[in-house]
């Protein structure tokens, strides 16, 4: 029993993933994912006519049109197909009956790769924490479906204890009542 537990604690010691409890940036980046869904794009048709927001659409600029989320939010958007990656922000809607989550400028359509699909499988996250609650404060009781926004709590901290072992005199005969 005492070698198992000694055997313990040097796995623990010598693994700090194990240690911290957390599971690496993956959780990190998934805590700040809002949404998921297909995404398209647009670009020609529209090009030089005025966003739902008022502006002028640039087709190779990095802007999106989201059905629900305030204009300005910014979205980094994920191609799952392939992992790339693009910042936009939200200038424009999408009509309210789309299947579609969000609808991306050219400019950001070329930088996920997705030009030759036209619609591809992303996953939708915020800057921050603070993004959250700000959403969260702007949708009140009332968040769109599809939309998840959760809080998570910022870990404590603290130092793992040494545990040095050098000291100790270690005593395996299983019949000797000593302790370590």
């Amino acid at each position: 029993m005492k070698l198992t537990l000694l055997l313990f604690f040097i796995v623990l010691s010598m693994s700090p993933s194990l240690a911290s409890g957390n599971g690496g940036e993956k959780d990190a980046e998934a805590k700040l994912k809002i949404q998921e869904g297909i995404a398209s794009f647009y670009g020609r048709k529209f090009h030089l006519r005025k966003t739902a927001n008022g502006e002028t659409f640039k087709m190779e600029e990095m802007t999106a049109a989201h059905k629900n989320l305030p204009f300005g939010t910014m979205l980094k958007v994920i191609n799952t197909k392939n992992n790339k990656v693009v910042w936009v922000r939200v200038n424009d809607r999408l009509p309210q009956n789309s299947k579609r989550i969000i609808d991306l400028s050219r400019g950001a359509a070329k930088e996920l790769e997705m030009i030759q699909d036209g619609i591809v499988k992303v996953n939708i996250e915020v800057p921050d924490q603070e993004t959250v609650f700000s959403l969260m404060d702007h949708f009140q009781d009332e968040v769109p479906e599809g939309i998840r926004l959760r809080v998570y709590e910022e870990p404590i901290d603290f130092e793992k204890p040494d545990l040095c072992f050098s000291s100790l005199a270690l005593n395996l005969n299983p019949k000797s009542t000593a302790s370590i």
